[in-house]
């Protein structure tokens, strides 16, 4: 008896597709990084402002930024990581981008 390898259909067996193409799919994250000089009040009202998180929300993300030096504020395609951390720079705070 012969094995017989099951492809899903339309070829999209993670081992049949170009590695390429597996990388841009990975969803893409904004950092905003610790700094000494935004009051902590400042940092929570840019991430209700931006993201629309509730003021818990954003409160426990700055705290993560102020005692761990960074947090991870967003998540999404490259293009909307670039965007954000562009209006992060717009608004004064120091934020990165990274494949996650």
């Amino acid at each position: 008896m012969s094995e017989t390898t099951v492809v899903p259909a339309g070829g999209t067996a993670i081992a049949d597709r170009p590695i390429e193409e597996l990388v841009a799919e990975l969803p893409w994250v904004t950092i905003v990084w610790d700094d000494p000089v935004n009051l902590m009040s400042y940092v929570t009202h840019v991430f209700q402002t931006h993201f629309g998180y509730d003021k818990p929300k954003a409160h426990r993300l700055m705290m993560q930024v102020h005692t761990q030096g960074k947090a991870v504020v967003s998540s999404g395609s490259k293009e909307q990581m670039e965007s954000d951390v562009d209006a992060m720079h717009s608004y004064g705070l120091w934020a990165t981008m990274e494949q996650s």
